[in-house]
């Protein structure tokens, strides 16, 4: 009896996993890169109980029905940022020539914000001079201070912003921080009596917990990194709110940009949004989109992107500009794990003769990420890619430079993570100048750099190669 009894229960898991596999051959390829539906068929084939307990979990990036519904919700809440861009003459559209304004349609498509002229932008590359501008600016501010960062820590770094704005609080200025729940979860705590103490509004986005109403998943983050003073100066690229030295003893290089003009209304309504999003309060007041910008300047444009949008944003952008390119294209980057039609627009892009450069660090905090990463170096350099490892440091900068005229920068990778899961916000400067600015830092980092070639490349251990490869199946997972 026992005898048959097992057998049974042996027959019904057989036909458990074997309808799993079947069932799943339906539903996983369904509005899902061909990549990603092979990663997690491999999964549900070899792990099928597992696989589609994970899936269930992580297996779509999307949010809940109720997140949805409020960003739906969104064009009334920003009714003041979409005024003042459609009427307001401190907000004029450019008129582009053709090479541009097919990129800046696109953009504005994907992410709902013009390209506006008029903006001062400086880039900064010193880490600590970052943080010097952003307390000058803070103790200068006259009204709100907004901050929104990935990571926001209570280290010296960190106590810096937060004694800046705790003056700010103290000189009668409305301070809010929007900090993402699992990127600073180790300091969540401190940082939030530190800021409350301060007369700070401090709210962490995505909350997770398995007893939470309405908790966000652990794998769909905030990564974006803003700073909007008094609707007048923005900041926004690579950098969080922490030391430059990480927990890991691994420096890292940044890139940010300082922003003065039209465009820091978007950068506004970026954080007005995120705002509305985890707390439903609406900041969208005519205050907070004054009128008081240059009235010359580069022209700029705001991406957000993450799953709230139906289009992933920023990997459609950046392949368009890859294909859109003539000269050339400088793609910097910690993480390079690129989706198929990045990968075939980079590769048909030296095929139309345009020098085409990865810089990349040596040097990386998420080994399984690296060996992703690796396994893409023989492909680019067989196809004429030239690519580039930063010697010095962990280079977190992501910035690219596409003719010498459009600059691109911001807090996305160029990974599945950032162009499907996560919330990320990219900074578009249609103007020479300021990609003079960039060139100069990329010469910069090119001096600091060894490059690779494939006959040195294909010599590295048999392991090595196999590791990469299996890293590269389940990098649409990652």
């Amino acid at each position: 009896m026992a005898l048959i009894e097992n057998e049974a229960w042996a027959i019904a898991y057989l036909v458990v996993e074997w309808t799993i596999r079947i069932v799943m051959v339906f539903v996983v390829p369904f509005r899902r890169s061909p990549d990603a539906a092979r990663s997690w068929l491999l999964l549900i084939f070899f792990l099928p109980l597992p696989a589609l307990a994970v899936y269930l979990v992580i297996g779509r990036p999307t949010y809940p029905r109720w997140r949805r519904e409020r960003f739906a919700r969104l064009p009334e809440v920003l009714v003041a940022a979409s005024k003042e861009i459609a009427h307001s003459h401190f907000c004029r559209r450019p008129d582009l020539p053709g090479s541009l304004a097919g990129p800046a349609l696109l953009i504005e498509t994907l992410g709902q914000f013009p390209a506006l002229s008029g903006n001062n932008v400086e880039l900064l590359s010193n880490y600590e001079g970052v943080i010097d501008r952003m307390v000058v600016d803070i103790d200068h501010a006259e009204r709100t201070v907004h901050l929104l960062f990935y990571i926001f820590a209570d280290d010296r770094t960190g106590l810096r912003v937060i004694e800046a704005l705790e003056r700010a609080v103290l000189r009668g200025v409305t301070c809010r921080v929007l900090i993402d729940a699992i990127g600073s979860r180790q300091w969540r705590h401190q940082v939030t009596r530190l800021l409350t103490r301060a007369g700070v509004d401090v709210q962490f986005a995505l909350k997770v917990g398995i007893f939470r109403h309405r908790s966000a998943r652990a794998d769909l983050r905030n990564h974006r990194k803003v700073a909007v003073i008094d609707s007048r100066i923005g900041y926004i690229g690579s950098q969080n709110i922490t030391n430059a030295l990480s927990a890991s003893n691994i420096a890292n290089e940044e890139l940010v940009a300082r922003v003065v003009g039209p465009i820091t209304t978007e950068l506004q309504a970026v954080f007005v949004a995120d705002w509305f999003m985890e707390t439903e309060e609406e900041l969208a007041v005519s205050a907070l989109f004054p009128h008081h910008h240059p009235d010359a300047g580069a022209v700029a444009q705001v991406l957000p992107s993450g799953p709230d949008y139906p289009n992933a944003g920023i990997g459609n952008v950046i392949a368009a500009l890859v294909h859109g390119a003539s000269k050339r294209v400088v793609i910097t980057t910690p993480y390079f794990v690129p989706d198929e039609p990045l990968l075939q627009a980079l590769k048909t892009a030296v095929l139309r003769g345009v020098e085409v450069r990865l810089l990349v660090s040596r040097l990386t905090d998420h080994i399984l990420v690296k060996l992703a990463q690796q396994s893409y170096y023989s492909e680019l350099l067989q196809a004429g890619v030239q690519v580039h490892l930063y010697e010095e440091v962990f280079l977190h900068a992501k910035h690219m430079m596409f003719d010498d005229e459009i600059s691109l920068l911001g807090s996305s990778n160029v990974d599945i993570r950032s162009f499907v899961l996560n919330a990320e916000v990219s900074l578009i400067v249609f103007d020479k100048g300021v990609t003079e600015q960039l060139r100069r830092e990329q010469v910069r980092c090119f001096d600091n750099t060894a490059t690779l070639t494939l006959d040195g490349w294909e010599k590295r251990p048999m392991i090595h190669k196999i590791g990469e490869n299996l890293a590269r199946l389940a990098s649409p997972l990652l």
